[in-house]
């Protein structure tokens, strides 16, 4: 899997975790959404990666943890972006968009 981030995005998240000890996430959230194949990616700063099914993906600009388990539901080259218009991170492959308005979720369950 190759994951790149734009410029637009890795400074909007140093900017949204400066100062915090963590790692930035590509979380495939199944939560509420009924059926393990309707997840929705979004942006999760753990404190710790789940060292049962987390895998780092180097990118162009920081690693980013990504499941091992839920990588069939997401394309081999991806692009997080941000979106000044409407104030979020996108995720694109080369063929779609996987998500336009994508959270970012800072310590989730904490």
């Amino acid at each position: 899997m190759k994951i790149q981030l734009t410029d637009a995005a890795a400074e909007k998240i140093t900017e949204k975790t400066a100062g915090k000890k963590g790692y930035l996430k590509l979380k495939y959230d199944i939560d509420g959404c009924g059926c393990v194949v309707s997840g929705i990616p979004t942006l999760w700063y753990v404190s710790e990666p789940d060292e049962i099914d987390d895998v780092t993906v180097e990118t162009n600009h920081f690693p980013i943890l990504v499941e091992k388990s839920k990588t069939v539901f997401l394309d081999e080259d991806l692009k997080i972006d941000f979106s000044t218009t409407s104030n979020t991170f996108q995720l694109k492959s080369p063929g779609q968009i996987l998500n336009g308005r994508m959270n970012f979720i800072l310590y989730p369950g904490e």
